[in-house]
């Protein structure tokens, strides 16, 4: 069952448009088998979500991207766990993640413009008590999103890089 649950997961993550019946071809067990074991990672909540991954450069979406790194000073009565609870719960924040080195959170913003990115931080972000400094990075383009590089060969698929 493990390596069943192993291979769907692979399998999903390489491509989530995958049908149960197309997995169950590609690891030889039956649809009802891929079916029970989806079912069940996702109610585990292994399988958080299932999304498309879009090359807005190509959209010409106005929407601007930053990451800002996050530092917090510990206090006795909140953790990193929530900050972080206190963060992405605001509508800009669209990915976190807890980081060693220089800083503690790195927090991933989306805007309609740079003044939105500039109001969050000024008036969400830096009024919350604890966090020490924040450092602004603007996204200026995406060469590689979830492992999918988004530059496109001359057919239209993507361009295959080797070593």
């Amino acid at each position: 069952m493990e390596n069943l649950k192993d291979s769907v997961l692979a399998l999903l993550t390489e491509n989530a448009r995958y049908t149960d019946e197309d997995i169950a071809k590609i690891v030889g067990s039956s649809k009802a088998e891929v079916e029970n074991v989806i079912k069940s990672m996702e109610k585990e909540g292994l399988i958080v979500k299932y999304t498309t991954i879009l090359n807005r450069d190509l959209i010409k979406e106005n929407k601007v991207e930053a990451l800002i790194e996050v530092k917090v000073a510990l206090q006795k009565l909140k953790s990193f766990n929530e900050y972080a609870e206190e963060l992405y719960n605001f509508n800009e924040v669209t990915s976190m993640y807890l980081m060693s080195g220089g800083f503690d959170l790195a927090v991933f913003v989306e805007g309609n413009d740079i003044s939105e990115i500039a109001e969050f931080i000024s008036e969400k972000l830096s009024v919350i008590d604890g966090i020490t400094s924040v450092q602004t990075h603007f996204i200026l383009k995406k060469y590689k999103i979830e492992g999918q590089i988004t530059k496109k060969g001359k057919d239209g698929e993507r361009e295959i890089v080797g070593a």
